[in-house]
């Protein structure tokens, strides 16, 4: 049957197919291969190549009928023609011709009447085993062996684009082609673009049924109530969500129907610089099992010991694991609709409060505009605090219009009553370089008093400007840090820091090439 389905996919003339190999097969290929080494305690370290984090610039949508009808087309989402598309597309099926491919059958969704067939075919094999971590399995062998899959992954890393021949911008190319259900991956061996793009079809078909699609961490709690947290890379997503007091659903993506929240995927894709084994126990300890994949991970080669702090391949190394390597994660991966929302932002300006509470409105205006900041030394050129606004909590990921999401968040919130809280994990008693970030102590404090339902009965206070509901007490918290102004020395600095960044909130939702509701606008702040 496999053969059938690539032949129908035009892909013919192989060496050999592997298809739905074990863990320990592919662990065998990709040493065979040279593609990995095995590391101290048996994870597989790998090298992704040129590129060691997605090319957001170098991904495209296929301008065709009905989907160009629905897409957002901006600088994330670039179309591209569909002769553009199919010369590309037969030029990387020259390119497979007397390769041996990586088949992996699985599904996005762990919801089984809204999940979608996946198959990801790749040159590489340790690419294969990412699917496997990362996607929803298969368990029966009969329905494996009569797999069908309603989106294709093609991933041909080493083969690379000609610009001025193939409509790209750059040897890389990501390409989404709705009607033919195909992604064509090349000249890139990040597998994190296998991942996203993956998402970034959920994030088409999903709200187009009704289901909010999340780029969200989400956990469920002993006695019931699912809190789901927003936020974009270094906000601490993963982390929080990691808690050993609950059940984690999943640590990425979300969908979120009528019938409650569930995950998109079967696996953890955890940002690993700097991890501490104090800190965040629970993912440390999956960078030391048989099946992870450590990408971009420096490893000395004699002890086969790798170091999590070393970053001189990537400041974004990352491990791939099957989400049951946490020992409380959620076999189902499913749960009930949620009790909060909590928001994350690293605010490197120091100015907004450690916790607040938003209504439902402020929520949509935040979720729309999903703040965070760039620090010095983060990417070439940054030399001072740089506020950044990716759309929904995930820009590159959202294909169609922010108000479609928001929309569908905002009806949800209404209609289950959740609380909805901003938390900034960024940093408080002045900008960078002056303040501090928020200690990792005081912020799972405050997540902790927000999900035990400690806030509710506390007194609050208005941050003037983004009106923002400030509690005045949080168990485990110094109360000097909760209101941000009463933390700097110098109080007109902060003032003025605040508007520079409610100028840059302003900015941001005028940019939009559509009209948003006032209702929202005039949650956010007003200066």
């Amino acid at each position: 049957m496999i053969e059938n389905q690539l032949k129908d996919l035009q892909i013919t003339n192989l060496k050999k197919v592997y298809r739905n190999l074990p863990t320990p097969v592919l662990v065998e290929e990709i040493l065979k291969r040279d593609e990995g080494v095995l590391a101290h305690l048996g994870p597989i370290v790998v090298k992704s190549g040129k590129y060691t984090g997605r090319s957001p610039k170098d991904k495209y949508i296929v301008k065709q009928n009905p989907s160009q009808q629905h897409i957002w087309w901006r600088k994330e989402n670039q179309e591209i023609t569909s002769e553009a598309f199919d010369n590309l597309y037969k030029k990387t099926l020259s390119y497979l011709q007397q390769k041996e491919l990586f088949v992996m059958d699985g599904y996005a969704g762990a919801d089984s009447r809204y999940r979608l067939p996946i198959r990801v075919i790749s040159t590489f094999a340790w690419q294969s085993l990412f699917t496997r971590n990362m996607f929803i399995r298969e368990l029966d062998p009969k329905k494996l062996e009569n797999f069908e899959p309603g989106f294709t992954v093609i991933a041909a890393p080493e083969f690379k684009a000609i610009p001025e021949i193939d409509d790209t911008r750059s040897e890389v190319f990501v390409v989404l082609n709705f009607e033919k259900k195909i992604v064509l991956i090349g000249g890139s061996g990040y597998s994190g673009e296998i991942k996203k793009s993956i998402f970034s079809v959920m994030n088409y078909l999903m709200p187009l049924k009704g289901i909010m699609s999340m780029h969200a961490s989400a956990n469920l709690g002993k006695g019931g109530d699912v809190a789901i947290f927003f936020g974009l890379s270094g906000t601490g997503k993963t982390t929080l969500s990691s808690d050993p007091e609950r059940f984690l659903i999943g640590d990425d993506e979300h969908g979120w129907s009528n019938d409650g929240v569930f995950n998109f995927e079967g696996g953890c894709y955890a940002k690993v610089i700097n991890l501490s084994k104090d800190d965040e126990p629970l993912i440390y300890e999956t960078t030391r099992k048989f099946g992870t994949i450590l990408e971009n991970v420096v490893v000395d080669e004699k002890s086969r010991r790798v170091d999590l702090f070393d970053d001189s391949i990537t400041e974004n190394t990352r491990a791939s694991y099957p989400i049951n390597y946490i020992p409380n994660a959620l076999k189902e991966g499913v749960g009930p609709h949620p009790k909060n929302i909590i928001m994350l932002t690293y605010d490197a300006f120091g100015v907004l409060p450690p916790v607040s509470k938003l209504t439902t409105q402020q929520a949509m205006y935040h979720f729309i505009s999903g703040y965070t900041a760039k620090v010095a030394g983060t990417e070439a050129g940054v030399e001072e605090p740089t506020a950044v606004f990716s759309t929904c909590f995930g820009a590159p990921f959202m294909v169609l219009p922010p108000t479609v999401y928001a929309k569908l968040l905002g009806e949800k919130i209404k209609k289950h009553s959740v609380n909805c809280w901003l938390v900034n994990t960024g940093l408080n008693g002045g900008p960078y370089g002056v303040g501090k970030r928020i200690s990792i102590s005081h912020t799972r404090a405050i997540i902790r008093a927000i999900l035990n339902n400690e806030l509710n009965d506390v007194d609050y206070e208005i941050l003037p400007i983004f009106n923002l509901h400030i509690p005045k007490s949080c168990p485990e918290v110094p109360s000097s840090i909760l209101n941000p102004r009463q933390s700097w020395k110098d109080k007109d600095a902060y003032d003025a820091q605040l508007k520079k960044l409610a100028l840059a909130f302003k900015k941001n939702i005028e940019s939009f090439g559509f009209e948003i509701d006032k209702t929202i606008i005039d949650a956010g702040p007003q200066i």
